[in-house]
């Protein structure tokens, strides 16, 4: 579990607070293996022994007082009773974990759950309302997903166009049955599927069907125009209309699959590959709205095109969760599909959202089989406590709050990456005062993991039965200092996570009002924070003549602070807050959204200000960080470049480097191994390119210069670079301190 907050000494009051400027809140990355330091959590069994506060329902930590009968809560301060068992425990504190380390995982006790239920369950729902080279990429992604699947999973292929198509290929051939979709968005299918074909029919054991399911896939072919039409209809001028019903073929799915969640599985993953919109049946969608809103003058297509259209599928991802159904959704697109609409599927079901532009270089089989390589925790409860001074604000991340109890989220499946946030409020106007307790943090998670039969154990078909369920509670907790003044508050700021709450506040901004809003929130929150640092460091006075020139907007004095600007002038640059007039895709921009609110900070720092180095040879690293511009290229007079924009990875040799230096670099130097391990680290795959300056195409390198290109923001005037940009913000900081 990493945990990372935006200042590591926290404000004392309110006031303190508010005359920083600064966002006050944790990231959290509950199933990371490790914490922010890379240290281990202390393990151990028996989670249901660990004692918790009557009072604030706290678990008991390192930060606790104990005494002989009794222990003291660390976050609200009361004195809470020992039983005669856990004062034997505790006689051995270094048999306790909790006793141990402020940083636990332990085993919670079999709640008698059959083995049965823990095996894992696959299944791919495919687009057949497509192309052969979308076709191709989903057969290879998909013989990739079945290498990494362990013995005695059990997979399902499904298909869907007009019609579902069931495959069973437990037999010697693969069969198929069809049943078929009605074009009416309130009609029913006209038989369950189960009705169709049984569902033990339609999972196959991936060990003992392998061959038989890479055979099914190479019999997918895309249904005809012919086809297509005779079902849907024709429409004007021989226009084909529908013949892609995804929402009625996912409703049928889930509701397939849920009638034996608990019984076969506790965990069904539904991949689901799209290759356009859904215009058929349940769930279809209106993307004639793109293009109206596009052309219309009258309104606002960033606030347009950003809701959803129906509350279809945000419907269905709640059927999914009580089924036990997570849906990932990869479309392979790039025309419009209102992933506004569609993305509730999946992240509310525990799933993620990809968007691939084409077939041609999309990394869809690496990230199937990268995403089903690593480990997932589901079933998890999230819970943040604080002590009695403050409490979490707003949250933000893929998950659900509790119908019933604050400050508690669900998630339904989540991997080692997936990331959340939390902003503080205080609950008093006093604050931490000198005479209490410093500000304590705790956050535990509860979460179910699939554990694999040892493979010592397993021989042929027996390891259908050997998978089991491990319940597991995570504990974190912090004690914090606090703050002396402003100057000790602003050294300890965390850049990475400051830009992590800020992405989380705009995006939910843009999405309640619009990209504008979005951008002003972004730019009004500098300008603040730049007035506040000149004021709390006395740079600056009130009505003095020569504020204007006195204005340090590049903090100067701190250099905890100084990445900020940056970071804010590339969010303004970034497809997430562009215009759309800029030609920012919509489908596009909530693909971003929705990576962006998943992660860790470092990452979301790479994403946003991409990390650009250079290299004296491949096997010598020059510089390790520069600014995004072309002066900062030509100055460092580095032959090698390396970019890191966490989707895209860069290799650059400029053009005039040594002809004799190898190109591309070769697999044994150092900036090759650098590239293996950032992939190998990575949530999903990024995209490497070679280029050769003077000789191959440099624009998508060039493109990342930002720091050279104009800003075109409806709250700052059209500036030119970062320099002008500051120039702006200066000016605006003076009269606001005017």
């Amino acid at each position: 579990m990493a945990v990372r907050a935006t200042v590591s000494r926290f404000p004392t009051d309110p006031d303190a607070q508010e005359a920083s400027g600064l966002p006050w809140g944790v990231t959290v990355t509950p199933f990371s293996p490790v914490d922010e330091l890379g240290n281990p959590p202390v393990s151990g069994s028996n989670g249901n022994l660990v004692p918790r506060c009557d009072n604030c329902w706290a678990y008991f930590n390192s930060y606790c007082e104990l005494e002989q009968w009794a222990w003291t809560c660390s976050l609200c301060g009361t004195l809470n009773g020992l039983t005669s068992e856990t004062i034997a425990r505790y006689s051995r504190p270094e048999l306790c974990a909790e006793m141990c380390s402020s940083f636990i995982d332990l085993e919670l006790p079999d709640d008698g759950e059959e083995a049965v239920k823990a095996r894992p369950v696959y299944v791919a729902a495919v687009d057949l309302a497509s192309s052969e080279e979308f076709l191709e990429l989903i057969k290879s992604a998909l013989l990739a997903a079945l290498e990494a699947l362990g013995p005695g999973s059990l997979f399902g292929l499904v298909t869907f166009s007009h019609k579902i198509g069931l495959y069973d290929v437990q037999g010697p051939i693969p069969v198929v049955k069809n049943v078929f979709i009605p074009p009416d968005t309130d009609a029913s299918l006209p038989f369950e599927l189960e009705d169709a074909m049984p569902l033990f029919s339609f999972l196959a054991p991936v060990d003992t069907c392998k061959d038989r399911i890479a055979a099914a896939l190479e019999t997918l072919k895309p249904t005809t125009s012919w086809e297509r039409t005779t079902a849907a209809g024709q429409g004007l001028d021989g226009i084909l209309l529908g013949g892609r019903g995804f929402g009625a073929a996912m409703e049928a799915l889930i509701n397939y699959l849920g009638s034996e969640y608990g019984n076969t599985f506790a965990l069904a993953r539904v991949f689901t590959f799209l290759s356009g919109p859904p215009d058929y049946g349940a769930g279809q969608l209106d993307t004639r709205r793109y293009g109206e809103q596009y052309a219309s003058k009258g309104e606002d297509a960033d606030c347009a095109l950003l809701p959803e259209q129906t509350p279809f599928y945000k419907e269905l991802a709640a059927v999914a969760v009580q089924s036990g159904v997570c849906v990932d959704i990869f479309a392979v697109t790039n025309e419009y599909t209102d992933l506004a609409s569609l993305k509730f599927l999946s992240i509310e079901s525990g799933g993620s959202l990809f968007l691939y532009s084409n077939t041609d270089d999309s990394t869809l089989p690496q990230d199937m089989y990268r995403m089903l390589s690593r480990s997932y925790a589901f079933r998890c409860i999230l819970r943040l406590r604080t002590s009695s001074d403050f409490q979490p604000g707003r949250s933000y991340g893929h998950f659900f709050a509790d119908p019933q109890y604050e400050n508690v989220q669900h998630i339904i499946c989540c991997d080692s990456y997936a990331t959340y946030g939390y902003d503080f409020d205080f609950s008093n106007s006093v604050g931490f005062s000198r005479h209490t307790e410093p500000p304590v943090i705790q956050i535990a998670f509860q979460y179910t993991v699939i554990v694999p039969p040892e493979e010592s154990s397993v021989s042929g078909s027996s390891a259908e039965n050997k998978y089991s369920l491990k319940r597991h509670l995570r504990i974190r907790t912090f004690q914090y200092a606090t703050a002396a003044n402003m100057n000790e508050l602003y050294d300890s700021v965390d850049p990475e996570v400051v830009l992590s709450i800020l992405v989380h506040k705009v995006i939910s901004a843009s999405l309640e009002q619009g990209i504008r809003e979005g951008r002003i929130l972004l730019q009004d929150w500098l300008v603040i924070l730049t007035a506040q640092y000149n004021e709390a460091y006395k740079l600056v006075q009130h009505g003095n003549e020569s504020l204007l020139s006195r204005v340090d907007v590049a903090f100067s004095q701190c250099p905890q602070l100084q990445p900020l600007s940056r970071l804010v002038f590339a969010l303004l640059r970034s497809p997430l807050l562009r215009l759309h007039e800029e030609g920012v895709h919509p489908d596009y921009r909530i693909y971003l959204q929705c990576l962006f609110s998943a992660l860790e900070p470092g990452s979301l720092h790479r994403a946003i200000y991409p990390v650009l180095t250079s290299y004296t040879t491949p096997d010598k690293q020059a510089y390790p960080r520069h600014s995004l511009s072309r002066a900062a290229l030509i100055t460092s007079g580095s032959p090698i470049f390396f970019l890191d924009a966490f989707t895209n990875l860069i290799v650059y040799y400029s053009s005039t480097a040594d002809p004799a230096l190898p190109f591309p670099p070769p697999q044994d130097c150092l900036l090759r191994t650098t590239i293996n391990k950032l992939k190998q680290d990575r949530s999903i795959t990024p995209k490497l390119t070679f280029i050769r300056g003077g000789q191959d195409d440099a624009t998508v390198f060039e493109n990342y210069l930002i720091e050279e290109q104009d800003v075109d923001g409806n709250g700052l005037t059209s500036v030119v670079g970062f320099v002008s940009f500051l120039d702006e913000v200066t000016q605006r900081v003076a009269e606001y301190l005017a």
